[in-house]
C-alpha cells in the first residue's frame, strides 16, 4: 500500500463544495466497490432503503435525492468494499504481526468472511463453525460463578431489533452489566437532562430549524462528525438566523460552506457563510461561559423591571413549568464576573455580546456534541445550558429547544430500547411481565468501570456487539491488560479491528452482515430500525448482496448465543430470527411510545417517539421543569496541576480528523485543518510552543498528569501552529487515548474526561517515520 505524502498545508476553501465529491471518488476507488454498489447510494436514507451506517443527523423525511454526505460514503464505501479477509488472510498473518499494523492499515483489509476462533499454539485465528462458537460461549457464560462475572458492550451502530434482543437475552442470563458507547461521549447529556426537563433526550425535531431565529452551536465539527446538519444550517443562514460558534477551534465548516446538493452554489464556486459569530472558551471553559450568559439575562432583567421595560424573563414560562428559579437566579446575581471571565478564558465583551444575542433570539436552539460531555463537570453544564433556555422559554415550542447531536447511528435508539447499564424499575417490571422472568435489579457496570472490573479480575467475559472497544476506551495500556486478563473475549463485526488482537484466553470473531446488505431470513427481507438524534424512528433495507454466505445477521448471532446459553423455554429465539416484526412486537409491548410499532414503520420517513419535554410535560421529582444551583469548579485536577507546574501545565482536547469515523480510520487526511497523510500531530498555539521552548515542527512526547502515580505518555507528535486558545492544545484520538487516566471521569456520568486532559510536553528522542508512524517508542503505547 503506497504511503501519502505528510504535509502541513493549510486549507483555504470552504468544508464539501468540490473537495467532498474529489474524496468521496478516491474513496470508492480505494474500497474497490463494485459498480453496482455506487447506485445503492441513491437508496441511503430513501424510502425502503438503508439507514446510513455513519452518524445519527436525522433525515428530512428521506426526501432529498442525494441524501447523504462525504462521510456517509466514506462509511458506506467500507461495507460495500469488495475487499475480503478470509481464513487464508490469517493463515499468512499472525496475531502478534497484525499487531504492528497501524489501525488505518487494519482497516484497509477489508470485509470478514467467516467466524473465527483464536489458535493460542500458532497465534492466529482460524476458522470455527457457528454452532461450535455459540457452544463455545456459553460454556464460559455457563461456568462462571456469577452473570455479574461477564460484561456485554453494544455498539450504537446495533439496531433497534438486535439491541433489545441482545438486552432480553443478557437480562435473562442475569445481568445489568451493559457498557455501551454513550457511556464515552453523550452519557452527561443522558444523566443531566432529567434532573433538569425529565428526560435524557432533546426537544427539537428538523421542522424547528426552520423557525429557528437563532441557534447556538456547542462543542461541535458538523463537517466532520454530521456534514448533513451543515445542510440545515445552510438553510437557516440563508433566511437570516444569528448562528453563533462556541468551540476553542474555529472549525471550517461553521465558517463557510459549499452544499454538493445545491448545483447553482458548486458551478459558481460559491459557498454560504454559517456562522456569523464565533466564541472561543478556553477548553473546559463552557460552564463558566454559559453561567456569564445566565447572570447577564438577569442583569438585563433586573435593569428591564427597573426600568419598567418589557421583561427579558419569559414570566410566564417561570410561573407555569419551573421550580427553583429564585435560588438560582440568587446564585447568579452572587456570581463573581471575575470568575467567570478567568474560567471561561472569553473576554467580558465577547460574554455579554453572547448574552445579548440570545436574549434578542425569539427562537432559539442549542446544539452541543463531545465538547460539553467529556469534561469533569459535564452534567452540571448540561444542567446549566438547559437552565439558560428555561430562561426565556425556550423549550417545548416552535423553533427553540435542546438539540445533543449524537454520534453514531443508532447509539440513541440502543438507550431507548434497553442498552442500559442503570435500568429503571418500571422498564425491569414491564420486561419481566412480558417475557415472564425476574429481571436483574441491581445496576451494572459502564465502560469505565468494566475495565476496572477485568484489571480486578472480576469480569472474564466479554462480548461485544460491534466496536473496538479497546481502543475506544481511555488508559489504552491498561485497557488492553483489562481485555488480556479475560477468559473469553467475542466480538461480532464486520472488519478486522484492534480489539480483535488484544484477546482473551479464548477468543472467537464473528462476522455480521453489514446495514447496506440484503438480510434474508427464509427467503424473506428483513428490515431493521434505527432512532436518530431528534428521536424519528424508521425501518433501514440493506441492498447489496452480502459480503459472504457465511455471514450471519446481529440479530442471528445474538439469538445463537440465547440459545445456546438459555435454551428456549422462556423465548423462541430461532422464531425471533426467522422474522423481525415479532421483536418490534416485543418491544412495542414493553417500550413506552413504540404502540403499533410494525404498522407506523410503514410511514415514509418513520415516526417520532415523542419527547415529553417538547410538549412541556415534566418528568422530574416536582412534576416542573427545575432549575438547579451549581458552582464554578475552581478546584479541578486542572487546577491542582497548575498550581504545581504553572504555565507549562497545558489543558489537551482531543478529537476526530476528517477522515476518521469514531475509531474508524478511513485515511490519513485532516484536510479541513491543513494536515495531510499523517495523524500524530499536536495542535497548539504559536506563543504557547514558543513559551515552552520548542518550534513548529518540532516532535515532543505527551505525558498526562494525575494523582495516581502511573505513568501515562504519547510520543512522537508534531508540533503545528493553530489558532486555539493559549494554553490549549488539541491532537486526535485514539492516539491520545492513553493519556486519559481511568479514573478521570464526569461526576454523575461516568464519561472519560477526554476533552480536559492536563499534560506537560518535552522534546521527544522517538523515531517517527515520514508519515509520522512511531519506528521506536515506549513498550507501553507501541500500537
Amino acid at each position: 500500500m503506497k504511503k501519502p505524502e505528510a504535509r502541513i498545508e493549510p486549507y483555504t476553501h470552504p468544508a464539501a463544495g468540490w473537495g467532498a465529491l474529489k474524496y468521496v471518488a478516491i474513496n470508492l476507488l480505494k474500497e474497490k466497490v463494485a459498480g453496482g454498489n455506487y447506485r445503492t447510494l441513491l437508496k441511503q436514507n430513501q424510502p425502503n432503503g438503508f439507514d446510513c451506517p455513519g452518524c445519527a443527523w436525522p433525515d428530512r423525511e428521506h426526501a432529498s435525492t442525494f441524501e447523504f454526505c462525504e462521510n456517509g460514503v466514506k462509511a458506506v464505501a467500507a461495507e460495500a468494499t469488495s475487499k475480503r479477509v478470509t481464513p487464508a488472510f490469517f493463515e499468512e498473518h499472525t496475531v502478534e504481526a497484525l499487531m504492528a499494523q497501524s489501525d488505518f492499515e487494519l482497516e484497509q483489509h477489508g470485509r470478514l468472511t467467516d467466524p473465527l476462533v483464536y489458535d493460542a499454539l500458532r497465534d492466529r485465528y482460524v476458522p470455527i463453525g457457528w454452532n461450535e462458537a455459540f457452544d463455545l460461549i456459553a460454556r464460559h457464560l455457563n461456568a462462571l460463578d456469577h452473570p455479574d462475572d461477564a460484561a456485554f458492550y453494544t455498539s450504537g451502530r446495533a439496531s433497534n431489533e438486535a439491541a433489545f434482543l441482545y438486552q432480553l437475552f443478557v437480562r435473562m442470563y442475569g445481568t445489568n452489566n451493559f457498557p455501551d458507547c454513550s457511556n464515552m461521549c453523550h452519557e452527561a447529556t443522558s444523566r443531566g437532562l432529567p434532573g433538569t426537563v425529565g428526560v435524557g433526550k432533546g426537544t427539537v425535531t428538523l421542522d424547528d430549524f426552520e423557525h429557528a431565529d437563532t441557534l447556538l452551536i456547542f462543542g461541535q465539527n458538523p463537517a466532520t462528525n454530521h456534514p448533513r446538519m451543515l445542510g440545515e444550517l445552510r438553510e437557516c443562514a440563508k433566511r437570516g438566523a444569528t448562528i453563533v460558534s462556541i468551540n476553542p477551534l474555529k472549525e471550517r465548516g461553521l465558517e463557510r460552506f459549499a452544499s454538493p446538493q445545491h448545483p447553482v452554489e458548486m458551478l459558481t464556486m460559491g459557498s454560504t457563510r454559517i456562522s456569523s459569530v464565533f466564541i472561543r472558551p478556553k477548553v473546559g471553559g463552557d460552564f463558566a461561559l454559559i453561567k456569564g450568559v445566565a447572570k447577564r439575562v438577569i442583569e438585563l432583567d433586573d435593569e428591564a423591571q427597573a426600568s419598567g421595560l418589557e421583561r427579558v424573563l419569559d414570566l410566564d414560562f417561570l410561573a407555569q413549568h419551573t421550580v427553583g428559579f429564585d435560588a438560582f437566579a440568587d446564585d447568579l446575581r452572587a456570581e463573581s464576573w471575575d470568575t467567570i471571565v478567568a474560567e471561561a478564558g472569553v473576554p467580558f465583551d465577547e460574554v455579554l455580546k453572547l448574552a445579548d444575542i440570545y436574549v434578542k433570539g425569539r427562537a432559539v436552539i442549542s446544539t452541543w456534541g463531545m465538547g460539553l460531555t467529556q469534561h469533569k463537570n459535564s452534567v452540571p453544564t448540561i444542567q446549566l445550558l438547559s437552565n439558560l433556555m428555561m430562561m426565556r422559554g425556550n423549550i417545548g415550542r416552535r423553533g427553540a429547544g435542546l438539540c445533543p447531536v449524537r454520534g453514531h447511528s443508532n447509539v440513541q435508539g440502543d438507550r431507548t430500547v434497553g442498552i442500559e447499564e442503570r435500568p429503571t424499575e418500571a422498564f425491569l417490571d414491564r420486561l419481566g411481565e412480558v417475557y415472564d422472568f425476574e429481571p436483574p435489579r441491581e445496576h451494572g457496570l459502564d465502560v469505565v468501570n468494566t475495565i476496572q472490573a477485568m484489571l480486578d479480575g472480576k469480569v472474564k467475559v466479554f462480548i461485544g456487539l460491534g466496536g473496538n472497544f479497546s481502543i475506544a476506551t481511555p488508559d489504552t495500556p491498561r485497557t488492553w491488560e483489562a481485555m488480556r486478563s479475560c477468559a473469553l473475549t467475542v466480538h461480532i463485526t464486520t472488519k478486522l479491528n484492534r480489539s480483535h488482537l488484544i484477546h482473551g484466553r479464548d477468543a472467537l470473531i464473528l462476522p455480521t452482515l453489514g446495514r447496506t446488505e440484503i438480510d434474508l431470513q427464509n427467503g424473506v427481507a428483513q428490515g431493521v430500525s434505527v432512532e436518530d438524534s431528534m428521536s424519528m424512528v424508521h425501518i433501514s433495507y440493506g441492498m447489496n448482496k452480502p459480503a459472504s454466505e457465511n455471514l450471519l445477521s446481529e440479530i442471528a448471532i445474538v439469538a445463537g448465543m440465547a440459545q445456546a446459553t438459555l435454551g428456549s423455554e422462556k423465548v423462541d429465539w430461532l422464531a425471533q430470527t426467522a422474522d423481525y416484526s415479532l421483536i418490534r412486537d416485543g418491544i412495542a409491548q414493553v417500550i413506552e411510545g413504540f404502540h403499533d410499532y410494525n404498522e407506523r414503520l410503514k410511514t415514509p420517513g418513520g415516526f417520532h417517539l415523542g419527547v415529553a419535554s417538547r410538549e412541556r410535560i415534566w418528568k422530574t421529582s416536582s412534576g416542573k421543569a427545575q432549575f438547579l444551583v451549581h458552582a464554578i469548579a475552581v478546584d479541578t485536577p486542572i487546577h491542582q496541576a497548575r498550581k504545581q507546574y504553572g504555565e507549562r501545565l497545558m489543558t489537551l482536547m482531543t478529537t476526530r480528523s476528517h477522515d476518521q469515523y469514531n475509531t474508524t480510520i478511513y485515511g490519513l487526511d485532516d484536510r479541513y485543518r491543513g494536515v495531510y497523510g499523517q495523524r500524530r500531530v499536536l495542535f497548539a498555539h504559536k506563543d504557547d510552543i514558543a513559551m515552552l521552548g520548542f518550534v513548529v515542527g518540532q516532535r515532543v512526547d505527551i505525558t498526562s498528569v494525575w494523582a495516581d502515580g502511573i505513568e501515562r505518555h504519547a510520543d512522537g507528535f508534531l508540533l503545528v501552529e493553530y489558532d486555539i486558545p493559549r494554553g490549549c492544545l488539541g491532537a486526535y484520538y485514539p492516539e491520545t487515548n492513553p493519556l486519559v487516566p481511568l479514573s478521570s471521569v464526569a461526576d454523575g456520568a461516568g464519561t472519560p474526561t477526554s476533552k480536559s486532559i492536563p499534560v506537560l510536553l518535552k522534546a521527544s528522542k522517538v523515531t517517527v517515520s515520514e508519515t509520522g508512524e512511531l519506528l521506536e517508542t515506549h513498550e507501553a503505547v507501541a500500537a
